[in-house]
């Protein structure tokens, strides 16, 4: 098929046309339950009555006014935000990599501010995932995501092994600016950072002059089962960056700063034409007043262990490990199978999955997902395991 779109994600010949709560209906007539929400981001699924309303409200009202000035929706939306989070302020931006690009710049300037021209390293762990910019893509501690053909890098990036006490007597001196923690490594394979390793990471960060920064472009916004990763683990970052779900599919990014970041910005420092606009914040209201509600982030944490423990009762010997948090979840693979090779059989089947690291199909289904869904889903990814073997 000819493609007006240049393949650069590497697309499946599918084209959706509709969706309804986790399931989502093609232009062949197939309907598929979605494990993967868009990566993470339709947290709310599809038509989502609320949600879809705010929108619809929003665009009589107006989409864009630029930040020259402030919107009413803005405002509000920035208030319930920083309200939920505990932070102070806040920047907005359009995805999770603009997002980690405010942070690393804040982290730059504070580390001039506070050290000179000598503290600039921002320093990340191993298998993290920051984004597709350069700079993200250099804090980003997977060798696969430097090809040569985008080089050369930016220079002041640092990596340490999560999870590894020992190294953190020598990962920060004085040219330390920020720790950067992904809160957990989604791309990576999802893999589970120790909260007490997350601590004692801070704490040696912070005697060193640095701040704290928490990357929950993925974990943030309720997809672990607190609306915050970085609470979770206890570190209690200064600076945290928001993405994919803050606005329950409509494209918004976020860096929130608290105490030592709270007033490094000044204006001019960072900015960006769409930021912030009125018709995403009236998403994110609807996001945050639906994942406030009481029940909803334990519905979040059972569904989660719900969908763990039943692949871990199958007793399948190609599944070997099956790990993550609330609705964030890792199937570690045989490495004799390829995960690709499963997302390609479970679409055949009718059920959407994804991929991460080398070894792991990753499930992030939306927050809303039904108990009947779920098990629709595993039935299928079931099948297709078993037929593995």
């Amino acid at each position: 098929m000819d493609r007006l779109i240049l393949n650069n994600y590497g697309s499946f010949d599918l084209t959706f046309v509709k969706g309804k709560g986790a399931t989502m209906y093609a232009s062949n007539g197939r309907k598929y339950i979605d494990f993967v929400s868009g990566i993470g981001v339709n947290c709310l699924g599809h038509n989502y009555k609320p949600l879809v309303k705010a929108i619809a409200n929003q665009a009589k009202k107006q989409i864009h006014i630029s930040n020259y000035y402030f919107s009413d929706t803005g405002l509000e939306f920035a208030q319930k935000l920083l309200k939920v989070t505990g932070f102070e302020k806040g920047y907005f931006g359009n995805s999770g990599a603009e997002a980690n690009e405010a942070a690393i710049k804040l982290a730059r300037k504070y580390g001039q501010l506070n050290g000179g021209e000598k503290r600039k390293t921002v320093v990340t762990l191993e298998a993290s995932f920051h984004g597709r910019t350069l700079a993200t893509l250099t804090a980003t501690g997977q060798d696969k995501f430097h090809p040569d053909c985008f080089a050369p890098y930016a220079e002041g990036f640092k990596t340490i092994k999560a999870n590894d006490f020992d190294c953190l007597t020598t990962a920060f001196d004085d040219t330390t600016a920020a720790l950067f923690i992904e809160c957990v490594q989604g791309e990576g394979g999802v893999n589970l950072i120790s909260a007490e390793w997350a601590q004692a990471a801070a704490e040696a960060a912070r005697k060193a002059g640095a701040i704290v920064m928490a990357d929950e472009v993925q974990t943030g916004v309720g997809r672990t089962g607190s609306f915050l990763a970085s609470d979770a683990l206890g570190f209690n970052p200064e600076v945290v960056t928001l993405a994919k779900g803050i606005a329950g599919g409509v494209p918004m990014g976020a860096c929130l700063f608290r105490g030592k970041a709270a007033d490094v910005f000044v204006a001019g420092d960072h900015q960006s034409t769409f930021a912030g606009n009125p018709l995403a914040c009236a998403a994110g209201n609807v996001v945050i007043d639906t994942l406030t509600k009481d029940g909803f982030m334990q519905d979040v944490i059972n569904k989660g262990d719900y969908i763990r423990e039943i692949i871990k009762s199958w007793d399948l010997p190609c599944v070997k490990d099956v790990r993550g948090k609330g609705l964030m979840i890792g199937i570690q693979i045989d490495t004799k199978y390829k995960p690709f090779d499963i997302e390609v059989k479970c679409l055949d089947e009718g059920l959407c999955t994804t991929t991460a690291g080398s070894d792991v199909v990753r499930f992030l289904p939306p927050l809303v997902i039904s108990y009947d869904e779920i098990d629709k889903g595993l039935e299928i990814f079931k099948k297709v395991l078993e037929s593995l073997n």
